[in-house]
């Protein structure tokens, strides 16, 4: 079967096409138009069709739009609402109008397509199956939790998957109770913009200490039954609301620490509810609320569960692969886990050096890259690492990267201000996945797709300080040299000449911009940028000297 999957409701519009069960591509429309979530600059259009990405998709495998068998749209117009407390009803029923068009706007985006074989399917649902069918097998199923802001009428789903694939929905969390738009409520009050920044929020929480949470308890309380309480909650009762550009207090600091923490414990004794429902030694999260990855540490730590996997696209932006694996197992198809999070767009040598030769761009193609880089890099140089396919979600994972050294603490604020980014906001390491556990603890290794964070481990935090938060961890990404050998030889490279066996690795784009995708986007961002060394597939692009940061 040929299945393609389409999220254009919310944010982050995206496309992703499974064929015969495996996932052949997957990617965010803003990588192509350049606007970031699918709404900026732009307010408004947020219900924007990712016509790029889906033709993209379809090219990429070289079928015609007439020949697939299903689209999924990640939303139910059956199922939504358009009146209760917080909805707007000329809004909601503007919505449901769009999506209930939407068979037809897809078949004009698509000529060819049929569009009676256009399917809704509930947004928690396509969230539920982004993570655990694609997630790597579990023998006699696995629990599941999709949980983010909203869908058409819920907040959040809990249930389990048999191991062919069938999903057995036990809670279904009604609106307006809803942990992530309490979170997003937050993130606005705190000065930040909702349904985008609520990764500020939680790396702003390490600042804080939990100060408020008796204040919270009843406000944010999961039930006993897998149904939670998050009301409405008078945040300026709490803290002042912070206008956006000015620095935060140690009050917003504490009051999203305790906010924070509140999260972790409804979570976990969620999730302690449906591992008695199920039994299951399992768990696959979604939803933007997983891609919380100090709360998806401690539910490792102290949830019941003994796996705990997270799909990398946790956003809406994954609905469209979890739409795309559903139907495709409705259709009978044996589902294949993903194999990676790089399922987007890639470029040939030939072609990259044809597109460095028309933008009239000096370049040197090394014996040794990844040797040549580990010497820049020595040398406290900023790269730009574009390499293979680019990455479906939100993180950089060595694809479209910057990476830096870690041994110099200047360097987060080096980067912070190179990326438009607040001071508080840490970056990641990269590590070779057989050391990860010399270095990290506390969190699940390998880590390879950035979702959770760890302690580092005492006798390197002077060693790598560019990498450690405030609270002595951090987000880890582990590589394995069979799925990525050559960043895997980068980091053999740079360890033997510096004895460091870990990388800064941020994403490359700048600030309000969208992660570079292309071979264009990424010389745009190297030639507005500081950025000292563009590796570019087997090319290295330099900057003057006069120009170095």
């Amino acid at each position: 079967m040929r299945v393609l999957g389409v999220n254009a409701v919310f944010h982050d519009p995206a496309a992703a096409l499974v064929v015969d069960g495996r996932t052949v591509a997957a990617a965010e429309e803003e990588r192509f138009s350049r606007r970031k979530h699918g709404k900026e600059p732009v307010p408004f259009s947020t219900w924007e069709l990712p016509v790029e990405a889906m033709r993209w998709c379809l090219s990429e495998a070289g079928i015609g739009p007439s020949e697939l068998d299903a689209v999924t749209y990640s939303y139910d117009p059956a199922l939504a609402v358009e009146r209760g407390p917080g909805l707007d009803p000329a809004w909601e029923g503007l919505r449901k109008t769009y999506v209930e068009r939407a068979p037809h706007f897809l078949a004009t985006a698509l000529p060819g397509l049929d569009p009676e074989r256009v399917l809704h399917m509930p947004h928690h649902v396509a969230h539920a199956a982004s993570a655990a069918l694609a997630a790597p097998g579990a023998e006699g199923g696995r629990a599941v939790l999709a949980a983010d802001g909203r869908g058409e009428n819920t907040s959040h789903l809990a249930g389990s998957y048999s191991e062919d694939g069938q999903l057995e929905v036990l809670a279904r969390q009604g609106l307006p109770e809803s942990l992530g738009l309490v979170y997003e409520e937050l993130t606005e009050h705190l000065g930040f913009r909702r349904s985008s920044d609520e990764y500020k929020v939680m790396a702003l929480a390490s600042y804080g200490e939990p100060t408020m949470v008796d204040r919270l308890s009843d406000r944010i309380a999961h039930r006993g039954d897998g149904l939670i309480v998050a009301s409405q909650v008078d945040w300026a009762a709490l803290a002042p609301a912070r206008e956006p550009g000015t620095e935060p207090t140690r009050l917003h600091a504490d009051l999203a620490a305790s906010v924070q923490q509140r999260l972790e414990e409804v979570l976990l004794d969620l999730l302690g509810w449906l591992h008695e429902r199920t039994g299951q030694r399992s768990l696959a999260m979604a939803g933007g609320i997983a891609l919380n990855c100090v709360a998806n540490s401690r539910i490792v730590r102290e949830s019941p569960f003994e796996d705990v996997w997270v799909q990398p696209a946790a956003g809406d932006a994954g609905t469209a692969l979890g739409g795309a694996l559903q139907t495709a197992a409705d259709l009978g198809d044996k589902v294949e886990p993903m194999s990676g999070a790089d399922l987007g767009r890639g470029w040939s040598d030939e072609e990259l050096a044809a597109i460095l030769a028309d933008a009239e761009v000096e370049y040197e193609r090394p014996v040794d890259l990844a040797a040549e880089v580990a010497r820049a890099l020595r040398e406290n140089a900023l790269v730009a690492w574009f390499q293979g396919r680019s990455e479906f979600g939100p993180r950089a994972l060595g694809h479209r990267s910057l990476l830096a050294d870690p041994s110099d603490a200047d360097n987060l604020e080096r980067l912070n201000r190179v990326k438009g980014r607040e001071q508080f906001r840490p970056v990641a390491p990269m590590v070779p996945a057989e050391r990860a556990a010399e270095l990290f603890s506390g969190g699940p290794l390998p880590s390879p797709y950035m979702l959770f964070v760890h302690d580092v481990a005492p006798q390197w935090r002077d060693r790598i300080p560019a990498v450690v938060h405030v609270d002595g961890t951090a987000r880890v990404q582990t590589v394995d040299p069979e799925n990525d050998p050559l960043t895997a030889r980068l980091l053999s490279e740079f360890e033997t000449l510096t004895g460091v066996p870990v990388l800064i690795n941020t994403s490359l784009n700048t600030a309000g911009r969208p992660m570079v995708d292309s071979p264009r986007d990424a010389l745009e961002c190297f030639g507005s940028a500081p950025v000292d060394v563009l590796a570019l597939g087997p090319y290295l692009v330099r900057r003057s000297e006069k120009g170095r940061t």
